[in-house]
């Protein structure tokens, strides 16, 4: 499993990638004008996550949100101003299909943990910080726990399992997983949230 963690796992993410560009075109162009048509420029919607190390670097996915503000000029809530046409993107996770190339250049990896807020950085414990010891990945142990579903102290404890236990069997069955949940279309959100709420720390005891 060592050799699979160090060159064989990048080996898997190249290939599948530059195969899942190249195959997925289509679907990427049909998305991409149906978020013109619907919601207008831009279409790629990019912010900057923490990778490998904690190093930033900036994400891209599909734009799902339209820009609206309140009458101070504050942004509105996800619920807001996810549309519906969002709403089915992120469901299927078509959203995530940019993140490929993220997958082929080496910044991200077709699994591990999900790159999150790097305002997050300081409000890890040292175990949940071992989260960036990998690369972050498309899809992770804790999204097919439950996706947005799963609470923080859980969600960064499966992401800290998954380095430790990272293997290609691994590897494999998240994505099976993945792609069931996805057809299933569970835990997109937690109840009362468009997306899942922001993490804010782990109450020390």
């Amino acid at each position: 499993m060592a050799f699979y963690a160090s060159k064989g796992k990048r080996a898997v993410d190249v290939a599948v990638a530059a195969g899942g560009l190249i195959l997925l075109s289509p679907v990427m162009l049909i998305v991409a004008l149906s978020i013109l048509s619907v919601m207008g420029r831009p279409v790629l919607f990019r912010h900057w996550r923490p990778g490998r190390h904690g190093r930033l670097f900036q994400v891209t996915k599909f734009r799902t949100m339209v820009e609206a503000n309140d009458a101070s000029g504050q942004p509105l809530s996800d619920q807001a101003r996810l549309t519906k046409l969002g709403l089915f993107l992120r469901s299927t996770s078509l959203d995530e299909l940019p993140q490929l190339w993220h997958v082929l250049i080496g910044t991200m990896s077709l699994v591990g943990p999900r790159p999150l807020l790097p305002e997050y950085l300081p409000r890890y414990s040292p175990q949940q910080a071992r989260r960036h010891e990998v690369r972050p990945g498309i899809t992770g142990l804790a999204q097919v726990t439950g996706r947005n579903y799963t609470d923080w102290e859980t969600r960064l404890r499966l992401d800290v399992e998954y380095v430790d236990q990272v293997s290609w069997r691994l590897d494999l069955r998240i994505i099976m997983a993945t792609i069931l949940a996805v057809i299933r279309r569970e835990g997109i959100s937690q109840p009362g949230s468009a997306t899942m709420k922001k993490f804010q720390g782990t109450k020390q005891p």
